[in-house]
């Protein structure tokens, strides 16, 4: 049986590296690579390059950042009064995406996950209760995932920001507008229920 370059098989164990990627498909990628043009490949290369030597962590929200503060907390538009806390810079830009929150963002870059070894020192919390203790925040938004640890991470952080006096919501949850309640899951129709609003 033919075997791969040791180059190959070296692209094809790195790509295997990536989340989501199986041995068969880091196999598809490392073919591409060597198909498309060198000077496509390169531009792949300095691309990964640039990135990992330009981006960083904002130093107020902890968003991704190329600079010492993000995007987001240099625009003067947005909401000074609101902030919403979420687990990745993922998350807060699938939120950025939906186009109605204008307030600011704190990223926990993680949540609370005691089996994975993963307490509240190992991410941002403090740097997050600082900033509620010393700005002027009317609403501290949980946007963390509604999983265990998220809704765990959730019930943390709003115990240590308790004494400041600000309002802590959570992320509406429940039945979407147009689905069909016979083909929800409990999890979902559990949440719509407890979190129902009046008509």
């Amino acid at each position: 049986m033919p075997q791969l370059t040791e180059s190959v098989a070296r692209l094809v164990q790195e790509f295997a590296k990536l989340p989501g990627i199986g041995k068969k498909s880091a196999e598809r990628l490392a073919y591409h690579v060597l198909r498309v043009s060198k000077q496509e490949a390169l531009e792949l290369a300095e691309a990964i390059r640039t990135v990992k030597e330009n981006v960083r962590y904002c130093q107020i929200c902890y968003n991704l950042a190329e600079g010492e503060r993000c995007e987001i907390c240099q625009d003067p538009r947005r909401d000074q009064r609101q902030l919403c806390v979420v687990e990745q810079p993922r998350d807060l830009m699938a939120l950025e995406q939906a186009g109605t929150y204008r307030g600011l963002y704190h990223v926990l870059l993680g949540r609370i996950a005691p089996l994975d070894g993963v307490g509240p020192d190992q991410l941002t919390i403090d740097a997050l209760v600082e900033r509620v203790r010393t700005g002027s925040f009317a609403e501290v938004i949980m946007g963390t995932n509604p999983t265990v640890e998220g809704d765990g991470t959730a019930l943390y952080i709003s115990n240590r920001l308790a004494e400041f006096g600000v309002e802590i919501t959570r992320l509406a949850r429940g039945i979407t507008t147009g689905s069909v309640l016979e083909f929800a899951n409990k999890e979902i129709l559990a949440d719509a229920l407890s979190g129902r609003q009046k008509f």
